[in-house]
């Protein structure tokens, strides 16, 4: 049970402790995700497919905001963190990703009936 716990802090520490810009760029990609997703038994690969999107647009916030880093030096300090980054927390972010997607898609599938 204790697991679970740890999961569940580890979702609510992806809102909680995210900057606003990073949680407006979440938003946008996953009511993308749960507007283009066709039925829910793609569900797991859209949220991975936003979870890449995620990815790069983090990258491409990380090298507009450098203020004149080199772009290959941020990518190998991003791959140097996503090689260390605990399954925890990528799966906290794959479930904060799929219940967002889902409820967007479930919210549009509702209205366009």
């Amino acid at each position: 049970m204790s697991a679970l716990i740890d999961l569940w802090h580890s979702v609510t520490g992806v809102f909680t402790s995210a900057d606003m810009i990073t949680l407006a760029i979440i938003v946008v990609i996953a009511l993308a995700a749960g507007f283009m997703m066709e039925s829910m038994g793609s569900l797991v690969t859209v949220t991975v497919g936003a979870l890449v999107v995620f990815a790069l647009a983090t990258y491409a916030r990380a090298i507009a905001m450098g203020g004149g880093k080199d772009a290959g030096a941020v990518a190998q300090t991003d791959w140097h963190n996503l090689l260390g980054l605990q399954v925890q927390v990528l799966l906290a972010y794959a479930i904060a990703f799929a219940v967002v997607i889902a409820v967007v898609h479930l919210i549009r599938s509702l209205v366009w009936r």
